[in-house]
């Protein structure tokens, strides 16, 4: 059940309310609208009075709700009307005339606007003209020409919403933490479906705006992707000139006027604001000259293999820049799929980026590496022949979602582990479609059997306490195949494992030898090392395997392991 709070201000505005709440609709959608209950009882009806003119009701009606309001005169609050609409879900059972009244009336007390018992609260009327929802609105002044005490009602009401779904057995919503994006008006949504387009234009330019920032390296260079993607930007400044906030609008989005609907950043998600976007930019300034240029994909991919381990092991203002920079690889996976997989990544994001937020605030110093990746395979667009690139990085962000799944359970947000379990659904369906292809290319070139006898010798030697695992995993042929083509550029095969397995702990990751494929995929083409070279990383891995501390998740039952572990 969702409710949803509007106030509205002038003269008219209660006249108004009454009148769209009994009018048609805006698309004739509204059916025999009635009141289910009143403030008192027995409030005029337009709906209920066949003798009379409805028109004359809804007048009649408006005043008496108005009537505490205009005793106040020049004294009246600025906004004088309470609206909330509160819809249940398509699958819930219909309720009766009586039920809705019920939830009325506790929705009402629950706000502040008519507490039990209180004889002198607001005015208000609960109108149902649809089978699945009702409208409550009431006037802002008591009846005694005191203002409700209201604080924080939105979060009262929505606390109470959660109540009324466990009593009437409706739909029971994940309870949120206020950072949840604002969802479109049914206004909104009436003017897309006249227009014939199938999102409003808030949902439209909040991905367009998210996927900006993930590209973008630079004020400068956000704007221009905006610009780019067509959308138009309003900055507003200061009396300095230095731009404060920013809004945003899609051209042909008019209002009666003609003018064009501009959002502020803010009001299409809390991290949208021109304050937020630049703490984001920051953390992406180009790298110095001193680092060497690598593969995008490459560099993206490692980073993002790294996720997991600050979700498990960071700090919590670490883990949520990582969800923020997590939340971004999603945004711009789709612009760099084949066509055929875009739509599943497209909805994976917009599911992820509910769990991209929560109150904990973000250190987004450990992101720079994956933001940087992330920006140059935007701008370099390299080649990706095989799909491998993709394969990779599609892989490690289907494992970094699943831990993200894991803390935000660990944390108690209900709503983001939702949305990332829901995020889960689409990027399965996508890697079934890149990732499992590639892994099958590569296995049907894997080597002999000597060559995979000799291979298997290197990883029981190597990593003993994951052996098993890589040698029963599906894509041990894979990683076999890619262990041959290192060797076949010069690596040793003993070096380049070592080293694989040095860069990363095992003990996360859903399939070992997937993790290694991509691993001594990256690895294998970098520059092969000079002999010396290569014997002092043998040296140095096998020092730091045998000194290395035991891992905590290796000896943890398996009940409290992450759900990522288990699969």
């Amino acid at each position: 059940m969702i409710p949803k709070i509007i106030l509205g201000k002038g003269p008219d505005a209660t006249r108004r309310t009454i009148g769209y709440l009994f009018g048609p609709g805006r698309a004739n959608e509204h059916t025999d609208p009635h009141l289910v209950a009143s403030w008192n009882g027995f409030a005029p009806d337009p709906g209920r009075s066949p003798h009379r003119d409805p028109k004359e009701v809804e007048k009649q009606l408006a005043a008496q709700l108005d009537q505490p309001v205009k005793i106040l005169g020049d004294k009246a609050p600025k906004f004088t009307v309470w609206h909330c609409p509160v819809r249940a879900a398509p699958e819930d059972p219909i309720l009766t005339d009586d039920q809705w009244a019920e939830v009325a009336r506790r929705i009402v007390a629950a706000a502040g606007i008519a507490p039990d018992g209180d004889e002198d609260a607001c005015r208000w009327v609960a109108v149902r003209h649809a089978d699945d929802h009702i409208h409550i609105a009431a006037t802002l002044v008591r009846q005694d020409g005191r203002r409700p005490k209201r604080d924080y009602d939105q979060r009262a009401v929505q606390k109470t919403a959660r109540n009324i779904e466990v009593d009437y057995g409706l739909r029971r919503l994940k309870a949120g933490d206020g950072t949840a994006a604002r969802r479109a008006t049914s206004k909104e949504h009436f003017k897309a479906k006249r227009l014939g387009q199938d999102a409003t234009p808030r949902d439209v330019l909040r991905l367009r705006v998210r996927r900006a920032v993930a590209a973008a390296d630079s004020e400068a260079g956000f704007l221009f992707l905006l610009e780019a993607t067509g959308v138009n930007v309003r900055l507003k400044r200061g009396p300095s000139g230095y731009a404060l906030g920013c809004n945003f609008a899609l051209p042909g989005d008019t209002n009666d006027q003609g003018e064009p609907v501009y959002y502020a950043g803010s009001t299409l998600a809390p991290d949208l604001s021109l304050p937020m976007i630049r703490e984001r930019l920051v953390t992406t300034s180009p790298a110095p000259t001193t680092v060497p240029p690598g593969n995008p994909w490459h560099q993206a991919t490692a980073a993002g293999e790294r996720i997991p381990h600050h979700l498990a092991y960071g700090d919590d203002q670490s883990a949520q820049g990582q969800l923020v920079a997590l939340g971004m690889t999603l945004d711009l996976l789709p612009e760099t799929a084949p066509r055929a997989v875009r739509a599943e990544l497209s909805q994976a994001a917009t599911a992820f980026e509910r769990a991209t937020r929560s109150r904990i605030t973000a250190d987004l110093d450990s992101t720079r590496a994956l933001r940087r990746g992330l920006q140059g395979i935007w701008r370099e667009r390299p080649q990706d022949r095989d799909g491998t690139g993709l394969a990779m990085l599609l892989d490690v962000t289907l494992t970094a979602v699943a831990f993200a799944m894991h803390w935000h359970r660990t944390h108690q947000h209900a709503q983001q582990e939702a949305a990332a379990q829901q995020a889960l659904v689409h990027l399965h369906a996508a890697c079934a479609q890149v990732v499992e292809p590639v892994l099958t290319q590569l296995a049907r070139r894997t080597p002999n059997v000597q060559a995979k006898r000799r291979y298997t010798r290197h990883i029981q030697a190597t990593v003993p306490e994951h052996a098993e695992r890589i040698l029963n995993d599906p894509a041990w042929d894979a990683l076999a195949t890619v262990l041959a083509q290192a060797e076949a550029t010069g690596h040793n095969t003993a070096t380049i494992l070592g080293r694989a397995i040095s860069q990363r702990t095992l003990d996360d990751a859903r399939s070992p030898a997937r993790a290694l494929t991509w691993r001594i995929r990256r690895l294998g083409e970098r520059h092969v090392p000079s002999p010396r070279a290569q014997a002092a990383n043998v040296r140095s891995s096998t020092a730091q395997r045998s000194s290395a501390p035991v891992r905590p998740s290796a000896t943890v039952p398996l009940q409290q392991r992450s759900p990522a572990r288990r699969r």
